[in-house]
């Protein structure tokens, strides 16, 4: 599997915030830091492996199926496309 942010979403990061936030044609939603830096990673080059092993750089304890989950419940709100 490999992720992708939908064509209308937009990942940005909000100095004013201090925070990333998915941009949507009519809405915004604030990302916490982990489901921030998993998303940032989604690039359509990494597969679910990769973007795993990149986390686990800075986190301890990365489980695949946490990141295939949030992965998969964001590809059911459209917000990332899985192929």
């Amino acid at each position: 599997m490999t992720p992708r942010l939908a064509p209308h979403v937009r990942l940005k990061y909000s100095p004013a915030r201090d925070e990333w936030l998915l941009v949507l044609p009519e809405a915004v939603v604030t990302l916490n830091e982990t489901a921030s830096d998993v998303l940032r990673l989604c690039d359509g080059e990494r597969d679910l492996d990769a973007i795993v092993a990149e986390l686990s750089g800075s986190y301890e304890d990365v489980d695949k199926s946490d990141v295939d989950e949030l992965l998969r419940d964001l590809a059911a709100q459209r917000l990332v496309e899985l192929s």
